[in-house]
């Protein structure tokens, strides 16, 4: 017990969670700022800027994460300059989540009834501030928790930067895992991460299942 709960592990173990939680975040962060802009393009765009937004979202959607971040953490160096891993693989992670979220979030866009544009047009708005002031703001209230669902996903798949060698929380369990010789304390390390990730996204789906339900009364 002692080889696995020492001060040395829990706060290795730490550095890998608050590493994984600012990933996470600014994943979340990014992918729907950029995920709103690309469910606004998909709906309302051009014919060239559709294209564009639909092309990205598909290929995104359609082809595996985990490529994503080692085309961003191996590639984008290449033309970008060297920078942290963590830094790279996030920018990969965030690329490819929020082609989840803009589907999630035209999902919401198309739920609002199209009487609110004309109602707002009637009234002197224009297609950006309807979509600012009366569009988005139902959308968002609406897609809340499947976007918190998403978050949830989103924290679990930062497991993947442990294949990078990115020192998240899965990698750091990892080296201690590779320092321990008995199979209970392998065990119990095992059980303490399955424990701090279970902890986190069931936190989490209580409030999307609060929000879902209050929704739905809303609804």
């Amino acid at each position: 017990m002692s080889n696995v709960f020492n001060e040395i592990n829990i706060n290795f173990l730490f550095d890998g969670l608050y590493l994984t939680l600012v990933v996470a975040l600014v994943t979340c962060i990014i992918s729907i700022i950029f995920g709103t802009f690309l469910a606004i393009t998909r709906n309302y765009g051009g014919r060239i800027a559709r294209f564009l937004a639909i092309s990205y979202i598909e290929v995104f959607r359609n082809t595996p994460l985990l490529l994503w971040m080692l085309t961003a953490v191996f590639v984008l160096p290449s033309f970008f300059g060297r920078a942290n891993p963590a830094v790279w693989g996030t920018v990969g992670f965030s690329l490819y989540t929020s082609s989840v979220m803009a589907e999630i979030i035209r999902g919401g866009l198309n739920s609002v009834p199209k009487g609110q544009f004309e109602a707002a047009y009637s009234q002197g708005f224009s297609q950006f501030f309807t979509l600012f002031y009366i569009i988005l703001p139902q959308t968002f209230r609406k897609v809340i928790p499947s976007m918190l669902s998403q978050v949830i996903t989103t924290f679990k798949d930062t497991s993947f930067l442990a294949g990078l060698q990115i020192a998240e929380l899965t990698y750091q369990s990892k080296i201690i895992l590779a320092q321990l010789t008995t199979f209970e304390d392998i065990l119990i390390m095992i059980s303490l991460v399955a424990f701090i990730y279970f902890v986190i996204c069931f936190s989490l789906s209580v409030i999307v299942r609060y929000l879902d339900k209050k929704t739905a009364y809303i609804g």
